[in-house]
């Protein structure tokens, strides 16, 4: 899928984990590799921080506190 996209058209990619945990994920590290590559290339990365709202909603949900 990546390939066929690449230099064609945009491709948005959204994730809670770091590049470094992406193996785990595709299960190869090669094609992790490559991928990461593919869509890192002439790219521009937003990085809007590590906490994501709908986790710590569910959290507070279940210890049952209101958002």
């Amino acid at each position: 899928m990546f390939t066929e996209r690449e230099e064609r058209k945009a491709t948005a990619v959204a994730t809670n984990s770091p590049f470094a945990e992406w193996d785990k994920s595709f299960g190869d590290p090669r094609l992790c590799a490559a991928i990461a590559d593919r869509i890192t290339f002439r790219c521009t990365l937003i990085q809007t921080g590590t906490d994501s709202y709908r986790y710590q909603a569910t959290q507070n949900e279940r210890k049952g506190m209101k958002r």
